[in-house]
């Protein structure tokens, strides 16, 4: 009989310490309830509670919890079909009405994420969303931050994540982009044509104010030519040699000309 009275209480001792100690890690709290109602939030360690069951506990984490958010279709407001997902990022800071308040608060805050997406961006034309997104994601932080913050749960961030676009509006945008490139080219190569025919008109006024400055030019172009072995030179003549054979009897003169340059050859 004695050992079966040592054997009850040995299992009466594993019963006691079973649901009378818990321990609870440095990030996370137990928030206690006495026969269904809230006694505090303790942790982090060791927890002692009213054994047999008269206090139960729930663990919370208080890290940082980061929500990949679901893909969700949005119509923009300039009829544009795109799917956007977007990163969430939370942390709970009241853990008892984390508890109290919601049920499963990391779904709940999962779908009010999504719900919220589809709105905030369903007002957004698609250049916003692609260029201001900045100021989305703020918009996004604050309207979650708002429904959240009776549940004692701190919205972190509230970003977009990817942008997916139909084949059409990429291909469209892609032709725009090329447009864009090809008219600052002409606009780049028209200012050069302007700058160069800027400083032709003042060189050329540098030179017209010697003569022999034009000859020593002219020599030099000959040279510049010359130096890549090509076997056929080109002279330009100038047009005030030709103005003597263009006045008065002009024409008569140009025919003797070329009547005695026959003759030359001939001879």
């Amino acid at each position: 009989m004695p050992n079966i009275w040592y054997g009850i209480a040995a299992v009466v001792a594993i019963v006691f310490l079973a649901t009378t100690i818990r321990i609870v890690k440095e990030y996370q709290r137990a928030v206690v309830f006495r026969l269904g109602r809230l006694s505090g939030v303790r942790g982090p360690g060791l927890v002692l509670l009213i054994p047999f069951w008269i206090e139960r506990i729930e663990r919370i984490s208080l890290r940082t919890i980061v929500d990949d958010v679901k893909p969700q279709d949005v119509m923009t407001k300039d009829n544009v079909s795109v799917q956007v997902n977007a990163v969430l990022t939370f942390r709970v800071t009241d853990p008892d009405k984390a508890v109290i308040e919601v049920e499963e608060f990391g779904f709940a805050i999962s779908e009010m994420a999504q719900t919220t997406l589809r709105s905030v961006l369903g007002r957004a034309e698609l250049d916003d969303l692609l260029s201001e997104r900045d100021a989305l994601n703020k918009d996004l932080q604050e309207i979650i931050s708002k429904h959240c913050q009776d549940w004692g749960i701190e919205v972190i961030a509230m970003e977009i994540k990817h942008v997916d676009l139909p084949p059409e509006m990429k291909r469209a945008m892609a032709k725009e982009a090329e447009a864009e490139r090809e008219r600052r080219a002409k606009i780049v190569h028209a200012a050069g044509e302007l700058e160069s025919s800027e400083a032709l008109a003042n060189a050329a006024k540098e030179l017209s104010a010697d003569p022999t400055a034009i000859q020593l030019r002219f020599l030099q172009a000959m040279i510049e030519v010359s130096a890549e072995k090509n076997s056929t030179l080109v002279f330009p003549v100038p047009i005030d040699l030709l103005s003597a054979f263009t006045r008065g009897n002009g024409p008569e003169k140009l025919q003797e000309f070329i009547s005695q340059q026959a003759e030359v050859e001939e001879g």
